[in-house]
């Protein structure tokens, strides 16, 4: 098992929590029934592993390299851990707590007995859970889990986009810094052209100029392409967790490969199931959990508080006679709270005002949900546009590069020409590997608005059951 799943192995699911003694508060977002944009048939594809799709074996290696060895998804995995240790704390409240004592002692003296004197003993105590203080703060240690393990399926959503997003942007430059340099070569044929021509008196020398301006401006595009594409080779090492210098050989081994084609998605599901697969939708459900529950810790300090004590223990004596004389005693014990200035009723208040905010927060997390999905459907529509409009550019414009060039060759045309045609092939060029890359990388970032790159499968979670998103309300969503 990879090691930052195998580290999130908890139940996280919201309705396996103990209940709160108080009643949760649910958002007050109108879900709509369907979306705006999108197409409303069902989602043709698992997008679980979504970069997958994509057919790039070398991303797919960098992703599934981030999923073990990224180092913000290790610190998320060990703050669950943490979470994880405070349930076990919070649920031994429950228990009685017992604790042993031991003695050894030799008197001195005239009246001194002889030998070694020894005793032992143990107390004990349990606090009653009448007032429910101990079920909150176990129901609030358990919704903190859930959000932490939710927390760190979003960020494992998270960082498989961006790897993704980098290496689809790695494969552009790569394409254009190669585009850079084929032009370059074509651009050097056409100065070696012009000063022979200006040799021969069949051009002025402006002709000549001209060329080395636009090979020089060709030029200095390389330096600024090599640079950029190493920054985000380093930005792909840092996120897959190793040193500069591998990712970017694995990115100039051989040819540049092209930027991937994305697979067309068909249909999304519906706004309520998409919420209940987003990771963040479903941390900040947990978070309001835990909120709720800590309004019942602190207003369990204004109630009695019943705890038992009881203890056992033998008198002085050899090792011999160690348990001829046993003694105990047990106490039960009330206590209330009669007066501290207001401090428990600011603790009830500072709790239901972070309730509050909790739920506001669940409320942020649902709408942005919401925004991403109508707004990444939209960016795939016209991308996907867009590389259609582009190629058809870079054809006419290929066919305009050409005979300018052939007719300069021939003496038919001047050289403003076809600088002119060649400035517009180049752009052509480059229009279409940007907006092939803009295709890919709206394609992630509408699976990543579709909840796609994590499974509840991965964190051994039992199925999605937990109300992650208000239900449709009856009335018409604006």
């Amino acid at each position: 098992m990879r090691r930052a799943l195998a580290l999130a192995a908890a139940p996280l699911a919201v309705a396996g929590c103990t209940t709160p003694a108080v009643e949760m508060a649910q958002p007050e977002i109108v879900v709509p029934t369907d979306w705006q944009i999108a197409d409303p048939a069902p989602i043709s594809a698992d997008l679980t592993q979504y970069w997958t799709l994509l057919d790039d074996p070398l991303l797919t290696s960098f992703v599934e390299q981030a999923i073990v060895e990224n180092r913000d998804l290790a610190q998320s995995a060990a703050r669950l851990d943490q979470a994880r240790a405070s349930v076990r704390l919070a649920r031994a409240g429950y228990l009685p707590s017992v604790s042993g004592t031991g003695g050894i002692a030799r008197d001195v003296g005239d009246l001194a007995r002889d030998g070694v004197q020894f005793s032992v003993g143990a107390d004990a105590a349990w606090e009653l859970d009448l007032f429910g203080q101990i079920t909150s703060n176990v129901a609030a240690a358990e919704g903190e889990l859930a959000a932490q393990g939710f927390s760190l399926a979003d960020l494992q959503r998270l960082i498989v986009g961006q790897v993704a997003i980098a290496t689809i942007n790695a494969r552009s430059t790569a394409e254009q810094l190669a585009i850079a340099r084929s032009t370059l070569a074509y651009q050097d044929d056409n100065l070696q052209i012009a000063r022979w021509r200006n040799q021969a008196g069949l051009v002025s020398s402006l002709d000549v100029e001209q060329a080395r301006t636009q090979r020089a401006q060709t030029a200095a595009t390389i330096p600024l392409l090599e640079g950029n594409l190493n920054a985000l080779a380093n930005s792909i090492s840092t996120l897959i967790g190793e040193a500069p210098g591998g990712v970017l050989e694995a990115l100039v081994a051989d040819e540049p490969e092209p930027v991937p084609t994305p697979p067309t998605i068909g249909g999304f599901e519906a706004p309520a199931e998409v919420l209940r697969r987003r990771p963040d939708v479903r941390a900040a459900e947990a978070g309001l959990f835990a909120s709720t529950a800590r309004i019942g810790v602190a207003r369990a300090q204004l109630l009695p508080l019943v705890r038992l004590t009881g203890n056992i223990g033998t008198g002085p004596g050899t090792a011999g006679s160690l348990f001829d004389i046993i003694t105990g005693g047990l106490f039960a014990g009330v206590s209330q709270l009669i007066f501290d200035g207001g401090r428990a009723a600011a603790q009830v208040d500072s709790a239901q005002a972070g309730a509050e905010a909790s739920l506001a927060a669940w409320e942020q997390s649902i709408l942005l949900a919401l925004e991403d999905v109508e707004t990444a459907a939209v960016d795939q529509r016209t991308a996907a546009e867009r590389v259609a409009i582009s190629a058809e550019a870079l054809d006419a414009a290929d066919n305009s590069a050409l005979l300018a060039r052939s007719q300069y060759q021939a003496g038919l045309t001047d050289f403003r020409t076809l600088l002119t045609a060649e400035n517009q092939l180049l752009a052509a060029r480059n229009q279409l590997v940007t907006s092939q890359a803009d295709r890919a990388v709206a394609f992630v970032r509408l699976t990543q608005a579709l909840g796609g790159g994590w499974s509840i499968t991965d964190y051994d979670l039992p199925p999605v059951t937990a109300a992650a998103a208000p239900a449709p309300s009856n009335r018409t969503a604006e």
